[in-house]
């Protein structure tokens, strides 16, 4: 004799098939103390029945006119639990797999994602593994699982668009890494990593659905791209971000220097081979003339000065830019600018902000004048695109990376926290200090 099945919801209402003999006649069926909320005899040896509510093991019954016999145990089961261990949020795709853990599933007959069936595994009565299903759009959906004791609901599972890169601002930073940047994109919320170049960054925060911050690794001067995954997926942006060389100093025809100079960083020329007065002057870096560096460094040159000239301005300036103060952004001179006295940019306490100097023609300062760097401003974030030639004037103290379509002359005692690199011609120095920017 037989009970099928012999495993059931507490809460009744489960069809149960009886198996044995002499069934004709059959007056009550009883599990445990409880009658059947109903029972059907099909024949002498077949009786179907519902359950009625119930806990724990019971000995199920059947009452005919020739006495009571026990047909067999019933084992009433407790509602199941379910928890989503592991991730909770995944690709519109699917296809990945999530486990879910709780309690009372190894009877589990259907998971449902919404209203759609799943492929699943039990592993024990505590866990189960499941592989997601696609989806035609983002969006949470109700995780419920379906056992003899029940029904489990209660989770949710997120289904999320793949990410994608829309910008990284700066756009470019020194081969040596370590300088933040500011990764903007749409479902960035679920990133799990962020690389540059291939290289995992060093680290990152997620500060919004739409942006990342991210400290950039070491890399190769040049182009790189930027990729970012999420448990939606992975998107690479091809060439977001460009790695800079390490020159303070870098010229198109030569590099000429008069007096004790001291140039932090590499110096280099190229396609010119032609670097003189080093000594007196002191180069606490490499020097590279006309070499695969100098060339390659011309090379970043140019990409990153056709990137800054391509970027759209939110403010146009001309005449002298002594006396002012300028928050982060793009600036557009159709001509020349010159300098005198002091300017100050101010980060108002944003590492990351950024200024682009967008000047079609000539840069000039003169004697004495200063760019001055206030709350947290750095001088790594702040490009001087000019579009023929730059001259600082004696004692100028500079900030900033000068990126010059022509040639850089510095005058007796100026001095650049930053780089000065020319396209075209040639840098002219005269006891001057240039440490790049780190």
């Amino acid at each position: 004799m037989t009970v099928s099945p012999n495993q059931g919801s507490t809460g009744g209402g489960d069809e149960v098939v009886l198996s044995g003999h002499h069934f004709t006649g059959t007056t009550d069926v009883r599990f445990g103390s409880r009658r059947a909320v109903g029972f059907t005899v099909v024949n002498d040896t077949t009786i179907d029945t519902v359950t009625p509510a119930g806990s724990g093991a019971v000995q199920v019954t059947v009452t005919t006119p020739g006495g009571t016999g026990a047909i067999g145990t019933f084992y009433y089961l407790p509602p199941p639990s379910i928890r989503l261990a592991t991730p909770s949020a995944g690709p519109i795709a699917g296809g990945n797999t999530v486990t879910l853990t709780g309690i009372g599933l190894y009877t589990t007959s259907m998971v449902r994602f919404g209203t759609q069936a799943v492929v699943f595994a039990v592993v024990s009565d505590g866990q189960l593994t499941v592989t997601v299903p696609a989806t035609a759009s983002a969006g949470p959906v109700a995780v419920t699982v379906t056992t003899r004791g029940g029904v489990a609901i209660g989770v949710t599972y997120t289904y999320l668009n793949p990410p994608s890169v829309t910008g990284v601002t700066p756009a470019s930073g020194p081969a040596d890494g370590g300088n933040l940047v500011v990764i903007t994109g749409t479902a960035l919320s679920h990133t799990t990593s962020v690389s540059i170049g291939g290289t995992p960054v060093i680290s990152y925060r997620i500060a919004s659905d739409t942006e990342i911050d991210a400290v950039v690794p070491t890399g190769t001067p040049g182009p790189a791209d930027v990729s970012v995954t999420t448990l939606g997926g992975t998107t690479t942006a091809t060439g977001a971000y460009t790695y800079l060389a390490v020159f303070a100093v870098l010229a198109g025809q030569t590099v000429t220097n008069t007096g004790p100079s001291v140039v932090t960083g590499d110096l280099g020329v190229s396609p010119g081979t032609a670097i003189t007065g080093f000594p007196p002057g002191q180069v606490n870096g490499a020097t590279h003339s006309a070499d695969a560096a100098a060339l390659q460094g011309q090379n970043d040159l140019t990409v990153a000065y056709n990137n800054a000239a391509s970027q759209t301005p939110n403010t146009s300036i001309s005449g002298d830019l002594g006396g002012l103060t300028l928050t982060p952004g793009v600036y557009n001179a159709s001509s020349s600018i010159a300098l005198t006295g002091t300017l100050t940019l101010d980060a108002g306490n944003n590492p990351n902000a950024v200024w682009v100097f967008q000047i079609g023609s000539t840069l000039t300062t003169a004697s004495a004048s200063r760019v001055l760097l206030s709350n947290g401003a750095t001088a790594r974030n702040v490009i001087w695109q000019v579009g023929s030639s730059a001259t600082l004037g004696t004692n100028t103290t500079f900030a900033g990376n000068i990126l010059a379509l022509t040639s850089i002359t510095l005058t007796t005692g100026a001095t650049i926290n930053g780089q000065a690199l020319a396209r075209n011609g040639s840098v002219t120095m005269d006891t001057n200090t240039i440490t790049r920017a780190t």
